[in-house]
């Protein structure tokens, strides 16, 4: 089959650009948005989606990191392929990373119900640094200089899909990016590994079991493990636990009404001696439809 040099090529790939500083942003709703993380997902439901998601961590805490996102994509050319659009902003303290991307995605059918997709993305992050957001005590010192730089981006990404599982692997940004400025030099992000699973257990009519699981591999810092187990009740509705780690845990949430889409997760840390004794919020509001002749009419449930 011409397509496994491809393959091949791709996970060997993906192995080798784990050499890595940074980690990119946390998202907790990955399994109802993800995109976020794989390309391959862009057009995967087989109709238009476009989703603002905002995510605040350790609530209270000041300048704390908050992280915005917009993206849409949709099928295209009877659902093989995918096209959409990534935009987000990740800040922490006085430091911002705005970027954007183009993604792309084609399908083939595995069997009579499963798909294999392979999907790419490709655009730029830009750094700002506002030292005056900072109360500091030297307003010359050298080291809180402003600062803004604009770097390339590209990532790659594997799906996996049947009418009940998901399977995914994929490396959102495969090239690491650093800027140097004013004698210093900031790693902004470096390349992370996902590995996603899902399944879809039927306990009855109207009710589904779908556990979950998220590996996060980051050079130089722990595997990260996402642990989810959810309940879905008549396709529309959704409610779940989930943990990182065993060090924080939270509640998961989801609602489709009519054609909108909206999600909530509320996390915690494990251990009341944490040194970050603070909750962390993610909201997610979407909306889902036919666009095009061939689009579905009724969500799935991934």
């Amino acid at each position: 089959m011409r397509f496994q040099p491809i393959i091949v090529s791709f996970l060997l790939l993906a192995c080798v650009c784990t050499t890595m500083a940074q980690q990119d942003p946390v998202y907790s709703q990955y399994l109802n948005n993800p995109l976020l993380i794989n390309p391959a997902f862009a057009g995967n439901n087989n109709m238009f989606n476009a989703t603002l998601q905002y995510r605040t961590q350790w609530a209270g805490l000041d300048n704390n990191p908050t992280t915005v996102n917009f993206n849409a994509h949709m099928s295209m050319y009877e659902n093989k392929l995918g096209i959409g659009l990534l935009v987000s902003q990740d800040q922490l303290g006085d430091t911002k990373n705005n970027e954007m991307n183009l993604v792309g995605s084609y399908r083939l059918p595995v069997g009579k119900t499963s798909t294999l997709s392979f999907g790419m993305q490709m655009g730029f992050v830009r750094y700002t640094n506002d030292p005056s957001l900072l109360t500091i005590r030297d307003p010359g010192d050298p080291a809180f200089l402003s600062m803004s730089e604009t770097k390339f981006n590209t990532g790659a990404g594997l799906l996996l899909k049947g009418d009940r599982f998901l399977v995914g692997l994929s490396v959102p940004r495969l090239i690491p990016v650093s800027i140097s400025q004013g004698g210093m030099n900031i790693q902004l992000y470096n390349n992370t590994f996902y590995g996603m699973g899902a399944y879809l257990v039927r306990v009855n009519e109207n009710l589904y079991l779908r556990p979950s699981v998220l590996l996060r591999g980051t050079s130089g810092t722990p595997l990260s493990t996402d642990i989810n187990a959810s309940l879905v009740f008549y396709r529309f509705y959704t409610a779940g636990l989930f943990t990182r780690n065993f060090k924080s845990y939270g509640l998961l949430t989801q609602a489709l009404i009519k054609n909108f889409r909206i999600g909530y997760v509320f996390e915690l840390p494990g251990s009341s001696t944490s040194s970050l004794n603070f909750t962390t919020h993610e909201i997610m509001i979407g909306w889902t439809g036919a666009l095009l002749k061939g689009h579905d009419l009724v969500p799935k449930s991934f």
